[in-house]
């Protein structure tokens, strides 16, 4: 309880101090805005003694999207502190008490997935982050899994990328694997996944409140490499390719088979 009142006393401390600055710089549109969410998630996954540990590295080339698997709210944390990044997330996290502010303020990108006919608009707001040079993380199941396995990737937001592709002429796809594989230091294993991920039917609350008991969680995050987007090439196909590549990655990560993984880079990992 000690520890839980403590970490959270800190973190609204910061957030006390970092939401006017965010907002001012989105408002003044100052580079700024770019690193103080990377800061904050930074700091608070120290306070939740959250180690990341990144395999490869995100890719220099624009415009970025980061195609991931997704098992948590804490995957939020952890790609932010890798990479200053934006996120296409659910439009229920907008209604979210802290949480979905603080997602306003890192210019997420929100989709209501019950309007169909609403995905154009959302692929011309993607097109739009990533032809300003932003890399976006687009969750390819489009829902959280139970951190042991990587479902079907989803195509259709992949056609953001077809709309940039009109104005440069290339876009980048780069799949990005998240696995959380330890928990006080010891093999976290398929029965204790369920200390990181946050899927079904799993109160917010209780989540949260798990983490900051126990924290000392691992995770292992691992770039693939960058695939060139062509204007012919079809998204689905490239769908399966980005999930192919996630899945062999995440499986390595979550059994320990390192040089099945990138090459290791020192952490924070930088991007442009």
């Amino acid at each position: 309880m000690i520890r839980s009142a403590f970490i959270l006393v800190v973190i609204a401390v910061i957030a006390i101090i970092g939401v006017p600055l965010q907002w001012l710089a989105l408002r003044l549109r100052l580079p700024l805005r770019r690193w103080l969410p990377r800061l904050f998630h930074r700091i608070c996954l120290g306070l939740l003694g959250i180690r990341v540990a990144v395999r490869g590295a995100p890719a220099s080339e624009r415009p970025l999207l980061f195609v991931s698997n997704h098992s948590s709210w804490l995957d939020i944390l952890v790609l932010s502190s890798i990479a200053p990044v934006i996120f296409i997330a659910k439009s229920e996290i907008a209604h979210w008490p802290l949480f979905g502010l603080f997602a306003k303020l890192q210019r997420s990108i929100f989709v209501d997935r019950s309007k169909r006919h609403a995905t154009g608009h959302v692929n011309r707001r993607i097109a739009a982050r990533l032809a300003e040079g932003d890399p976006v993380v687009l969750f390819g199941e489009g829902t959280s899994s139970d951190g042991n396995r990587v479902m079907p990737f989803r195509s259709a937001l992949l056609g953001a990328l077809h709309e940039v592709l009109g104005e440069s002429g290339r876009g980048y796809v780069q799949p990005v694997s998240i696995a959380y594989t330890r928990l006080h230091g010891l093999p976290m294993g398929r029965q204790h996944r369920w200390f990181a991920a946050y899927y079904g039917d799993i109160d917010l609350s209780t989540h949260l409140a798990r983490v900051l008991r126990e924290g000392a969680i691992d995770v292992t995050v691992s770039f693939g490499l960058a695939v060139e987007v062509e204007p012919a090439m079809d998204r689905k196909t490239l769908a399966r390719a980005t999930e192919d590549a996630v899945r062999r990655m995440t499986a390595a990560a979550l059994a320990g088979r390192s040089k099945e993984l990138p090459e290791p880079v020192p952490f924070p990992a930088e991007t442009r």
